[in-house]
């Protein structure tokens, strides 16, 4: 699959879920301590996610770095936009701002 079509894939998924995680390992069993993290933060929030592990799939690894010009993983987005990895996520957690966004229905 080429990069054009990786990162269309990525925008279609991106646009039709409310929450997204590109991550490394799954919901139920995380392979980073960064990823755990975020997985952690959605779950306290009891906000549902769809979640991708971009250690299956090297193409996929790759255009999501592309994708939000980001260059690590774990990304999470929101109503369609990028929030940030775990760092921002974090901090956007204990202000409450991330609560904020994702119970905010996008404009």
């Amino acid at each position: 699959m080429s990069i054009e079509s990786k990162l269309k894939e990525i925008e279609t998924v991106v646009q039709s879920n409310p929450v997204v995680l590109y991550m490394k390992g799954t919901k139920e069993q995380p392979m980073c301590g960064f990823s755990a993290q975020v997985v952690s933060i959605l779950n306290e929030l009891n906000t549902p996610f769809v979640g991708f592990n971009v250690l299956e799939d090297e193409e996929l690894r790759q255009a999501v770095k592309v994708y939000a010009d980001w260059p690590t993983i774990p990304q999470l987005y929101v109503h369609g936009e990028f929030v940030g990895g775990c760092d921002i996520a974090t901090e956007m957690y204990q202000t409450g701002e991330l609560k904020t966004l994702i119970h905010t229905p996008p404009a």
